[in-house]
């Protein structure tokens, strides 16, 4: 199942993700957005990368789930922005997977661009209120996305 994950290019951008190859996406404190990584997706599934709180907000990118899913260690760090002092080692309430940097695309797809689509204005990320950092995506959806895009799916 494809996915849309979201993050603001000031915190972490697809360029950073570019750099750095993969990374654990860390700091989810949304229950139904850490289920979809603890529980529904799989290793090798696709995401859109979605850049929110930006000018214009849109999809600016293509990662793949690189991990299993695995306790964020952030959850424990006391320093750290993420921590959640009912949390513990032995019983953890956050999960992460990693990401892989796959493809940057040469231009923003906008939000403004997807919710004018009669067909990818049904996403989730184009609802009002949705707030979500990460949503599923109808494969149709993220197909059509791919095209406009102008990129190929290698085999």
């Amino acid at each position: 199942m494809p996915w849309l994950i979201k993050s603001e290019p000031n915190v972490f951008s697809i360029q950073d993700l570019e750099k750095v190859k993969q990374e654990p996406w860390n700091g989810v404190r949304n229950y139904q957005a850490r289920n979809f990584m603890w529980k529904e997706m799989k290793l090798g599934d696709m995401a859109l990368f979605y850049h929110s709180n930006a000018t214009p907000p849109g999809i600016v990118g293509l990662a793949e789930v690189a991990s299993a899913p695995y306790p964020d260690s952030t959850q424990f760090d006391p320093t750290s922005e993420y921590y959640d002092p009912k949390a513990s080692e032995s019983s953890p309430r956050w999960y992460l997977v990693d990401f892989r940097h796959i493809a940057t695309f040469r231009e923003i797809i906008p939000l403004q661009q997807l919710r004018e689509d009669e067909m990818l204005r049904e996403m989730m990320v184009c609802q009002r209120g949705s707030r979500l950092s990460i949503t599923p995506v109808e494969e149709t959806h993220f197909r059509k996305i791919l095209k406009i895009a102008g990129y190929e799916r290698r085999a």
